[in-house]
């Protein structure tokens, strides 16, 4: 019948122009009068706290003067926004896209501290959890110290292992506030609980050591007292030798 024939005719037609204009809309340049009406800022952080904020984020991009709020959206170069975040000491990874209701998106990870390196060289600068040096131009407060005899091979190659493997076990994470080099390469921690120093020796088998400490300090010093030794060496395999603080004697456990 003609009216069916119709009536198929009619729906196509406007199927067509209706995928026919979506395309159009889709595809649509973006015009001068399309502005960008938000700018969002995503930071990915690890297990410390970095550097960088949403505001430092802005800083930089409104210094290079591509800071893209109420700008047109077809003249916001999102790759040099990428390059220009890159090329900050404390960022690692930055991706930056536009939005057709008018956002910029730009979404960072940034180079994460593990050690502050204060070198009897006099060097002092931050190691990240890959091994990168990163200057000291900005201070951050909870992370570790790292004092004595450390040159920039030890720091990347050494204390970068060691601070990860800290910093992946949430108590050691907190206990931890200073290691610190001895002259034959050996390491000591200074704990934030406890008057006392822990000598690890050779930076070899540090998850063991840690573990047989925590250990010492569950069942040892939780009993005896947290202040009871000046050092409790931790460096030998299956022992534990304590120094006592009034009578220097040590103690094998």
């Amino acid at each position: 019948m003609n009216w069916k024939k119709t009536a198929i005719i009619f729906v196509d037609v406007v199927l067509a122009t209706y995928l026919l204009l979506a395309i159009t809309a889709f595809n649509k340049p973006e015009g001068q009068n399309s502005v960008c009406n938000m700018v969002k800022i995503d930071i990915k952080d690890g297990v410390v706290d970095g550097f960088l904020n949403v505001d430092e984020i802005k800083a930089i991009l409104v210094k290079h003067k591509i800071y893209p709020l109420a700008k047109p959206m077809a003249s916001i170069d999102i790759r040099k926004i990428e390059e220009t975040l890159t090329s900050s000491p404390f960022v690692n990874e930055a991706q930056c896209y536009k939005t057709q209701s008018g956002h910029v998106c730009i979404q960072l990870t940034q180079r994460m501290p593990v050690v502050r390196i204060k070198a009897l060289n006099g060097e002092d600068y931050y190691i990240d959890n890959n091994g990168g040096v990163m200057p000291n131009v900005k201070y951050c407060s909870d992370i570790m110290i790292a004092t004595g005899h450390i040159n920039r091979r030890y720091a990347q190659k050494v204390l970068t292992k060691v601070g990860n493997t800290i910093l992946a076990d949430k108590f050691w994470q907190n206990q931890v506030v200073q290691l610190n080099v001895l002259s034959d390469g050996t390491l000591e921690i200074v704990p934030r609980v406890g008057d006392h120093i822990v000598f690890l020796g050779a930076p070899v088998d540090i998850e063991g050591k840690l573990k047989r400490l925590e250990k010492f300090y569950k069942y040892g010093l939780s009993q005896a007292g947290w202040n009871k030794y000046s050092y409790i060496n931790v460096a030998f395999e299956n022992q534990i030798i304590c120094k006592k603080k009034k009578h220097n004697n040590s103690t094998t456990i």
